[in-house]
């Protein structure tokens, strides 16, 4: 049971990623301005009664129905992998008292937590008016519910890994990298939460004399405001936001490269070589992407698919070094 409804949330939670990535990026955030219906009603208002209502209701924002739905589906869709990740946290308890110690308790309950927080972050982005740090923390978190929900599938069936002493030294390695590559997402989340995403339009850095309009304490700081939405930092600040995510890339691909030519060298079992495949495919996409969104100024489609490939390659890392732990830890088995 807990099983089948893990690999459900697992697909569910990629869409709610995607959708969450489409409703930002559309600038739909307050596309409903009340937490969790939608100017008073459960559904997006239409009808020339309901509209007149909602808008004397948020007159300082009147009805767009096409930002309202964005907003409304992605909560739609959250809602249901929440409901989810209820049932999968009851199903877990209630085996655990049947069957006892054995199967994942603990993990259940901080995915059930977290879907909690989740929820919470997603009330504050609406009723903070976009404050970034709630952003890039909403983002962060269902980053997190994403990985956690891998994690338990991968608890529940445990891939089938050989004795691969060569591979026993490079935790170290796969942690780091899962380490930037977090660091570099929670990176792109303040520039997108920033409205800093177009903030350089050429390669390979910026455009013009940047180096000298670097602001780091300003790029990195939290201004009053009323509504953040579309922005408050200044061009200068949103510029340092920008090139600091790209320099992050870089060094993300130095790192993943050294770590994939050790897994290319060093792997022999089938589990840890279609790991590092997808990682090797991951990787060259994301850049591909990150080029695609300067060269093209931010396409939707591909700020979207560069949004789901980084929580992809996070979620992969993070099975990478589940796999490595239970090496190191002689959790093996052939085959």
């Amino acid at each position: 049971m807990v099983q089948r409804l893990v690999k459900i949330a697992l697909g569910l939670v990629l869409v709610v990623i995607i959708l969450g990535s489409y409703t930002r990026l559309t600038d739909a955030g307050l596309g409903c301005p009340d937490w969790p219906g939608c100017y008073g009603y459960l559904t997006v208002p239409h009808s020339e009664v309901k509209v007149g209502e909602a808008e004397m209701r948020f007159p300082e924002r009147p009805v767009e129905h096409f930002k309202a739905w964005n907003e409304m589906i992605h909560r739609y869709a959250a809602g249901i992998l929440g409901l989810l990740v209820l049932a999968i946290a009851i199903a877990a308890v209630a085996r655990y008292r049947k069957e006892g110690a054995g199967k994942p308790l603990k993990l259940p309950l901080a995915l059930l937590a977290m879907i909690i927080f989740q929820a919470a972050l997603g009330m504050w982005t609406v009723t903070m008016n976009l404050q970034p740090v709630i952003v890039m923390g909403h983002l962060l978190g269902g980053f997190t519910t994403f990985s956690l929900l891998v994690l338990l599938h991968l608890r529940e069936t445990p891939p089938r890994l050989a004795r691969e002493s060569a591979l026993r030294g490079l935790s170290g390695l796969a942690a780091f990298a899962l380490i930037i590559v977090i660091a570099q997402i929670a990176s792109g989340g303040w520039v997108a939460a920033n409205y800093a995403a177009l903030a350089c339009t050429n390669l390979p850095i910026c455009e013009g004399s940047w180096s000298e309009r670097l602001d780091f304490a300003g790029a990195f700081s939290l201004p009053e405001a009323d509504n953040y939405e579309f922005g408050v930092h200044s061009y200068n600040e949103r510029m340092t936001m920008h090139i600091v995510h790209r320099f992050g890339a870089i060094v993300v691909m130095a790192v993943m490269v050294w770590l994939l030519a050790k897994l290319w060298l060093n792997a022999t079992s089938a589990w840890f070589r279609s790991v590092a495949l997808t990682l090797s495919v991951l990787l060259v996409v994301q850049v591909l992407l990150g080029i695609t969104n300067v060269l093209a100024s931010l396409p939707l489609a591909v700020a979207v698919a560069h949004n789901a490939v980084g929580a992809l390659l996070m979620v992969t890392l993070v099975a990478l070094n589940f796999g490595l732990y239970r090496l190191n830890n002689k959790e093996v088995s052939h085959g």
